[in-house]
């Protein structure tokens, strides 16, 4: 429901500085998403924030996982979303040394 409330914390929300919300995200990685990925053999590095678009890095087994795509826009993108509202999209690049250990990289 829109109250002057709701309003009222969604313009507070908003109007954090980047780097609260760089600190938001790399919270959200840290503590809800590292150790999942980790128990396969992946990582999922932070890149960068620029006006609502976060870049991800997809790393180790992560960069030629068949579900690394999956997981990151159906799991990571909407935890994002939901924690840290600033976030409109993610998008995910691969592990340049990926290939040299092994992974065939892929991610988008």
């Amino acid at each position: 429901m829109d109250t002057p409330r709701t309003r009222e914390t969604k313009k507070k929300i908003m109007d954090r500085s980047d780097e609260e919300i760089i600190k938001n995200i790399k919270s959200v990685l840290e503590k809800n998403v590292k150790d999942n990925v980790a128990m396969h053999g992946g990582m999922i590095n932070f890149l960068s924030y620029d006006k609502g678009i976060v870049t991800l890095e997809m790393a180790g087994a992560c960069s030629g996982c068949a579900m690394s795509k999956q997981t990151l826009h159906e799991g990571v993108e909407r935890m994002l979303k939901h924690y840290v509202p600033e976030v409109t999209q993610l998008i995910g690049q691969d592990d340049e040394q990926a290939v040299e250990k092994g992974y065939s990289p892929w991610a988008t």
